[in-house]
């Protein structure tokens, strides 16, 4: 059977070069600045929960080759620059490789992501999938059929650059959404995970450094620098932040009308799944079998209602 060609991408000799070209005397003090914003201007509110992040996680390891895969938006883009400050300042030894994937942007969005690169100081290996082009003949929401044929190029690309990790840039805004969207649309309590082992690319495994880094720092850090990065580069949605189109930001609209009324309802929320007392719960799964209350219930102490 022939295979689609977003299941089998581009091999390392196809793909393009971005973000390396000789920065001005402007330019390079430019990317110092940026530099600079990240480790003193924002030090606690960026770079101190990045690396608490990778180290609370054990998201580094020495010896590691990690793909930092960077959509062109806001949380990657700084992601991206974290990990150079993290070469540079860190202890632990370790490789990166700057991945660009291109679904299939319209528009001038492919041309912002270079120049953003160049702006940054970043050097970024681009190919380029036909994931837009699939997508766009599915019908209905495409957003989950969307994030999985990314992530599965990511891998592959990532896998024949050597690398044994990828590196996505969702930040503690995006953890916290998860967890609400889960109990509000599919009735589960689940979060996304600061670490996976992937399935289906045997020895790789899914990162995410900006795990405790609040949305607003990133947006403060973007202003702060005049920088301007590309939102939403799919083609079937004119905006992914309204409401009405994404699930992701009806929730986040809730968010913010909650915090107007208890400043600490994201962070209780995120403490929710690192509190599930077992003993409280109807049913869960683990390991893929489901378990019920009613399991021990004759064997367990009586306690208190």
């Amino acid at each position: 059977m022939k295979k689609n060609k977003t299941e089998t991408p581009s091999p390392t000799s196809d793909f393009v070069v971005a973000g390396v070209g000789a920065p001005s005397v402007e330019q390079q003090s430019k990317i110092k600045e940026i530099e600079k914003s990240i480790i003193k201007t924002y030090r606690h509110p960026i770079w101190q929960p990045f690396c608490a992040g990778v180290n609370e996680y054990n998201l580094i390891e020495s010896g590691d080759k990690i793909a930092v895969c960077i959509s062109g938006g806001k949380d990657s883009m700084l992601m991206a620059k974290c990990f150079q400050e993290l070469k540079k300042h860190g202890k632990v030894s370790f490789e990166l490789e700057f991945v660009v994937m291109d679904p299939g942007y319209v528009g001038n969005n492919r041309q912002r992501i270079h120049d953003n690169l160049q702006v940054l100081g970043i050097p970024a290996k681009i190919f380029t999938s036909d994931i837009f082009d699939i997508t766009s003949t599915v019908g209905g929401s495409p957003c989950y059929l969307c994030a999985r044929m990314r992530r599965g190029n990511l891998y592959a690309f990532a896998k024949s650059l050597g690398c044994n990790k990828i590196a996505l840039g969702h930040h503690f805004d995006d953890v916290v959404e998860t967890i609400l969207m889960g109990q509000m649309y599919n009735g589960q309590i689940q979060t996304m995970m600061p670490k996976l082992k992937a399935t289906n690319f045997e020895g790789m495994q899914l990162i995410r450094p900006m795990y405790l880094i609040e949305e607003r720092a990133i947006v403060n850090w973007v202003k702060l620098n005049n920088l301007s990065f590309i939102r939403c580069g799919c083609p079937l949605s004119e905006d992914c932040t309204d409401p009405k189109v994404s699930k992701r930001s009806e929730v986040k609209a809730l968010l913010v009308s909650l915090l107007a009324v208890n400043p600490l309802v994201k962070k209780n929320i995120f403490r929710s799944v690192y509190n599930i007392n077992l003993d409280a719960v109807i049913g869960y799964k683990q390991g893929g079998k489901e378990h019920s209350f009613l399991d021990n219930y004759d064997t367990v102490k009586a306690c208190q209602d």
